[in-house]
């Protein structure tokens, strides 16, 4: 079993449906991975801007799978204007 912790920090001004719907794309991508926790940290001030936002809006994710994450998934996420970092982790 190999697992990953996922870090997400999306654009503050972002609606509630509009991160759930993000959300849900994200985990679409990840079909054969199971997604043991979530974690919404919140609205963060940020150190320094990234794409002109202060703010960004946290979340975590602990991710379970027999195999590995699919390779495209990081240049999905990159694709993605609205999510302003991630970090992908593999725990031992």
């Amino acid at each position: 079993m190999r697992l990953y912790e996922l870090v997400l920090i999306l654009k503050s001004s972002l609606s509630e449906d509009q991160r759930k719907k993000l959300q849900e794309t994200i985990k679409g991508w990840l079909k054969d991975v199971k997604i043991a926790s979530e974690e919404e940290w919140g609205k963060k001030n940020l150190s320094f801007p990234i794409k002109r936002e202060t703010n960004g809006y946290y979340k975590l994710l602990a991710l379970e799978t027999e195999s590995s994450i699919p390779s495209d998934f990081e240049k999905r996420l990159f694709g993605q204007d609205n999510i302003l970092r991630h970090l992908l982790v593999r725990k031992k």
